[in-house]
């Protein structure tokens, strides 16, 4: 059966980037048929369909498409439409033989990214000429370690409304992006004489490889309905946490909790890192205010703009303790590593209110998204429910005992690119293992998500 030529673009992984749009989609088909993944005879979509699955203009279709013909590489007919011409493809002699390129799924449910087709490119772009042009020219240097002030104090105004973070300009320090930060720390805890951080039990384990390689172990905290249970906490270092919504199990930290960590750090001298990395998205009610604004003498804040706008951008920011923040800074170094224009760029986003119009308009896309996942379920796959507060980028699906492996199986030979649950599992974790599919509903762009919920609904018992 012929594949809907809508998903074309992507089943065969074409990429038109480069050195612009016309010759990358150029290149990108001419590597198709060269390679066999077009066969000869085969009948490309029309170039209005394949530039709108492409995203790009239909007039760079169809010149690359009448680039192709000329080359010998397509055909085209009257009443025929474009395909693939009939010849032998020789490879050059003594050509090393080709590597097999790793083919992306026809749709991705992993969690951890947001719908990059809905990065407000042309927002970005004005907020981008405004703040170069009001730029001084010693921006442009080596900089300041800790960020652009213009950054710092647009953040410091951002995070007091939107998520009662407690601070200023001078204890905020940019990075480039959560893991960036998270290394920032854990040379920071060693250099202190930290050995242990505690961790949830599910969790991401890139995370847990930046502590280990600063040369902490991690120990795993009990979970439960109420979330990461702090009672084990003893003389570790610090206790990495997602309080607003748990990641990836989706509840929040319960507020008995919250305040039981934030005794220990008190009473002990740790740390609490919170990773507040979806705390915008909130859809049944007003977000819980961030854990920071408790003891802001104890808690190491970190957001970053990864789900809110792009992980690409690679800025990401802590808001650190008083008596840590010269550390931080001196443990990133001394030249800053952030891309300066960025910086300016998102400053200006902010204070412009064109960050706080991306995230309502994010929200309510992820909000609709959501609901249309749990009302698909509900309708299509009874014995498999979405659990966790309405909130976030992703939702954790349960499935009946024994399926989880099976279920992530069978969606791979559909195409189909999700995480079971077993995957955040920290390996000494101290919690019931239970068989779940972690899905990031957010991930497909608009023109995909419905094909790639029938998809996942497809595979589940």
């Amino acid at each position: 059966m012929e594949k809907p030529w809508a998903t074309l673009g992507v089943d065969l992984h074409l990429e038109p980037t480069g050195h612009g749009l016309r010759r990358g989609l150029t290149d990108a088909l001419r590597e198709a048929v060269r390679s066999g993944r077009l066969a000869p005879g085969t009948r490309l979509p029309s170039s209005r369909t394949l530039a709108a699955d492409l995203g790009i203009a239909r007039n760079t279709v169809a010149d690359a498409y009448a680039d192709l013909v000329a080359e010998g590489w397509l055909t085209a007919r009257q009443g025929s439409g474009t395909r693939v011409a009939e010849r032998a493809v020789v490879p050059p002699s003594g050509a090393p033989p080709q590597r097999r390129e790793r083919h992306r799924p026809v749709y991705d449910l992993r969690p951890g990214s947001p719908d990059l087709a809905s990065f407000p490119r042309t927002e970005w772009l004005k907020a981008a000429r405004r703040a170069v042009t009001a730029a001084p020219n010693d921006a442009l240097g080596y900089g300041d370690s800790r960020g652009r002030v213009e950054l710092r104090t647009a953040l410091a105004g951002y995070l007091a409304r939107s998520r009662g973070v407690r601070t200023d300009p001078e204890r905020i320090l940019v990075v480039a992006g959560f893991a960036h930060g998270l290394q920032v720390l854990g040379t920071v805890l060693r250099a202190r004489g930290a050995r242990t951080v505690a961790v949830e039990s599910y969790r991401l384990d890139v995370h847990e490889k930046r502590l280990t390689t600063a040369g902490l172990r991690t120990r795993p905290l009990p979970f439960d309905r109420l979330g990461t249970d702090p009672s084990p906490l003893t003389d570790e270092g610090a206790v990495l946490l997602t309080p607003a919504h748990q990641f990836p199990m989706g509840v929040p930290l319960h507020h008995d909790r919250r305040a039981a960590v934030v005794d220990w750090a008190r009473h002990t001298g740790g740390l609490v890192l919170e990773d507040d990395y979806d705390g915008e998205f909130r859809y049944d009610r007003q977000p819980v205010g961030a854990l920071q604004g408790l003891d802001p003498d104890h808690v190491v804040y970190l957001g970053t703009a990864s789900k809110s706008l792009a992980p690409g951008l690679r800025l990401a920011w802590m808001v650190l303790p008083p008596g840590l923040a010269e550390e931080a800074a001196a443990a990133k170094g001394e030249i800053d590593t952030c891309g300066v224009l960025d910086q300016l760029t998102l400053a200006e986003f902010l204070t412009s209110g064109a960050y706080d119009r991306q995230v309502r308009s994010a929200r309510l896309r992820y909000r609709r998204r959501r609901d249309a996942l749990v009302e698909a379920l509900a309708d299509r796959a009874p014995d498999a429910h979405v659990t966790g507060i309405a909130a976030g980028l992703h939702a954790v699906v349960n499935l009946p005992p024994g399926t989880e492996q099976s279920v992530v199986r069978a969606a791979a030979w559909q195409g189909l690119a999700v995480h079971g649950l077993s995957f955040f599992r920290h390996q000494d974790a101290i919690a019931d293992p239970q068989d779940a599919l972690v899905v990031g509903y957010a991930t497909p762009p608009d023109h995909a998500w419905t094909g790639a919920l029938d998809a996942l609904c497809r595979v589940l018992p």
